[in-house]
């Protein structure tokens, strides 16, 4: 047994945290600083990923990067994560479900008719749900496979191609969404710029991306080559804030894993001036990734948790997709009582208003 633990030490010894100061390839996106510390040589592939983070301002990095990003968004992404090029019936409905989450994140901002924007469209299920709904939705989405699939089966509106590429006039969106995009771009910094331009003066840009903080996953997990940049809110708010967004307020998933922050042009009303370097955010960061062993997470309920959800999850995937025609059919019935529900919202507004 302590042969076990002693191999276990020695594998994580190699991953630690180091502590030295080095200089990085990729100047900070965040500060511009170059004086980085190591946080992680492996990706949770196993492969070797040097994850780096600066220690004027904590923002989280690979550096060098683990892939040609164009080719890998275009081709290989939803080929390494799905192992298809086209959302399958489990795949759907699984987004559908995250979909139906995610709306009830905004639903206070979609009470009445909106035009939105949802970056990183994937297979089309949050903006189907949108239109659904009654709303006016564009996407933009990389991977042709996907893109074309949404387009084809739902209708949808998709731009084919990356965000930094997209055409759209300034301040034509209420809200602009980008859920798990933002920590794949090469460039976060001029992507929250391109959103702000296209966002309405009173419109809101929700970013959702994962928590470098957390710990819901084991250790091993928490680098991979998809992720290029890694953020808390700390350093999230403070990159939004350098290109002219400002906090309305933000979410932490019940497991810590995800950050959801709302974004707006507006100013405080109390002016905030603007600094790159966070004190204390390399420190903190730094000590829950060091903190955050084997042994520590193993401690806790959340490693057995996900197994027992994961075959939960599975066994209503098949009893749920096992007659599904299609996947319009399939988020049609997913998505009925929402729709219902919101449309007699709806209706019951508009005869008060006559009234």
């Amino acid at each position: 047994m302590r042969e076990g633990v002693n191999s276990v030490e020695q594998k994580e010894k190699k991953m630690a945290v180091s502590e030295q100061v080095i200089a990085c390839s990729i100047a900070c996106n965040l500060c511009g600083g170059t004086e980085v510390s190591i946080l992680s040589n492996r990706s949770r592939s196993g492969k070797p990923l040097r994850t780096v983070i600066c220690r004027a301002c904590g923002l989280v990095w690979s550096d060098p990067r683990p892939h040609d990003a164009r080719r890998f968004y275009e081709e290989e992404y939803r080929l390494s994560y799905k192992h298809t090029y086209r959302p399958k019936p489990k795949h759907v409905l699984r987004a559908g479900h995250v979909a139906l989450s995610r709306f009830k994140k905004i639903e206070q901002l979609l009470l009445s008719r909106k035009a939105v924007l949802d970056v990183g469209t994937g297979g089309g299920e949050f903006a189907y749900l949108l239109q659904s709904l009654g709303h006016s939705v564009s996407g933009i989405e990389p991977n042709r496979g996907y893109a074309d699939y949404s387009i084809r089966e739902y209708g949808l509106t998709v731009q084919v191609g990356f965000v930094q590429e997209a055409a759209f006039p300034p301040e034509s969106f209420d809200v602009v969404t980008i859920w798990h995009v933002l920590e794949h771009t090469e460039d976060p910094g001029r992507v929250l710029e391109l959103l702000r331009s296209w966002l309405k003066a009173d419109g809101m840009l929700v970013v959702e991306v994962p928590n470098v903080e957390a710990t819901c996953q084991a250790p091993r997990n928490t680098f991979h080559e998809a992720h290029l940049y890694n953020f808390n809110v700390v350093s999230l708010r403070r990159l939004a804030k350098k290109h002219g967004l400002y906090e309305a307020k933000h979410l932490i998933s019940r497991d810590g894993g995800n950050i959801t922050m709302f974004l707006t042009r507006t100013e405080p009303l109390i002016e905030d001036h603007y600094e790159a370097a966070i004190p204390g955010n390399y420190e903190w960061v730094s000590r829950i990734v060091r903190q955050h062993s084997n042994v520590r997470h193993h401690l806790t309920p959340l490693p057995y948790l996900r197994v027992w959800q994961r075959l939960c999850r599975s066994l209503q995937e098949r009893r749920e997709t096992a007659h599904a025609a299609t996947g319009k059919a399939l988020l049609d019935k997913l998505y009925s009582p929402q729709v219902q529900f919101h449309s007699v919202g709806r209706h019951e507004e508009s005869q008060t208003v006559q009234g």
